[in-house]
């Protein structure tokens, strides 16, 4: 389905695997959400508030959305696979909160994505932006160790009036 990359990683796929890996890089966007700044991003990513599963603790994390299936829906991909605690986290309560761009702390419910429908997701982002998933395929596939097209993703509906 998608092109898989066979090469040995490149200089941005290592210095980005670096990047995932160092914790104060990766929520340094969440400050800037929380501040109102999240517009500075555009719509391409959205701050993704959640409870943790086994403390109740109120948990973010920014990620890219690469979908956008209908008004007030997102879709997003769990490049760390069943294995990022923000997947399990939502698995276990799909009560979100989301923001993006100009938009903040909307209540949402987060449901996974059907392995077929994400197919498609995957094949209209690539459509849409293939010069950023030229850079991104190898980059997450890098970090992650798997394949892009294995990775499981998530659909975010806003809730309207919530």
């Amino acid at each position: 389905m998608t092109q898989t990359s066979a090469a040995a990683p490149g200089l941005a796929a290592r210095i980005a695997d670096r990047f995932f890996r160092t914790r104060w890089l990766v929520r340094m966007p969440i400050g800037l959400y929380r501040a109102g700044l999240g517009f500075v991003f555009g719509g391409r990513l959205l701050m993704l508030e959640h409870i943790g599963r086994k403390s109740g603790a109120r948990r973010r994390v920014v990620l890219e959305v690469i979908g956008r299936p209908g008004p007030g829906e997102y879709v997003i991909i769990s490049g760390f696979a069943g294995q990022a605690q923000w997947y399990r986290n939502v698995t276990a309560n799909p009560h979100v909160r989301v923001s993006t761009g100009f938009r903040r702390n909307m209540a949402a419910l987060a449901e996974p994505v059907p392995e077929a429908e994400s197919a498609v997701v995957l094949r209209e982002f690539i459509e849409r932006h293939p010069a950023d998933w030229k850079k991104m395929q190898g980059v997450l596939e890098h970090a992650c160790g798997r394949p892009v097209d294995t990775m499981p993703m998530v659909r975010l509906r806003v809730q309207p009036g919530r």
